[in-house]
């Protein structure tokens, strides 16, 4: 992303920005947190990356950071944490993840996203877990090109 900004003599010039993208859901342990460890490793330092829970869980689902595992991206450090509106201010993006989460935001942009859910199709476990990433991961890499990133090597 570049911004305008003015030069030491008045004229305009472009700079590049990092976009900051908050990805939200109830419990902030599954699909938010796979949206931002997959987002993070595609692209590493060109995007910030927030994850926050409506309603936050306890701990992470393990099954979803073993999927997570599986392709390389990691959530170490991670933990379910409230939506705050410091995190929603600082977000160029909110990335709704589910039709069960609801943020009301005044100008910060919105997008949901109606992931897969298997388990409605009798898919349970770590093969749940992995058609959930892998229609995550495939969303994050659209809006990797939205924003007009690069994934990083």
């Amino acid at each position: 992303m570049t911004a305008p900004t003015h030069g030491p003599s008045g004229e305009a010039a472009l700079v590049s920005r990092i976009p900051t993208v908050l990805f939200v859901c109830v419990k902030n342990g599954g699909k938010s947190q796979m949206a931002a460890a997959l987002m993070r490793h595609r692209y590493g330092p060109a995007v910030r990356v927030l994850s926050a829970g409506t309603r936050p869980g306890r701990a992470l689902n393990i099954e979803s950071v073993a999927a997570l595992e599986q392709v390389g991206a990691s959530t170490a450090g991670e933990h379910p944490k409230p939506v705050d509106p410091a995190m929603v201010e600082k977000a160029d993006l909110v990335v709704l993840l589910g039709e069960e989460v609801e943020l009301e935001t005044s100008s910060t942009p919105v997008q949901r996203w109606v992931t897969d859910e298997p388990s409605r199709r009798g898919i349970e476990g770590a093969d749940r877990m992995r058609l959930v990433r892998d229609d995550i991961a495939a969303r994050v890499a659209a809006l990797g090109r939205q924003l007009g990133l690069r994934p990083q090597a």
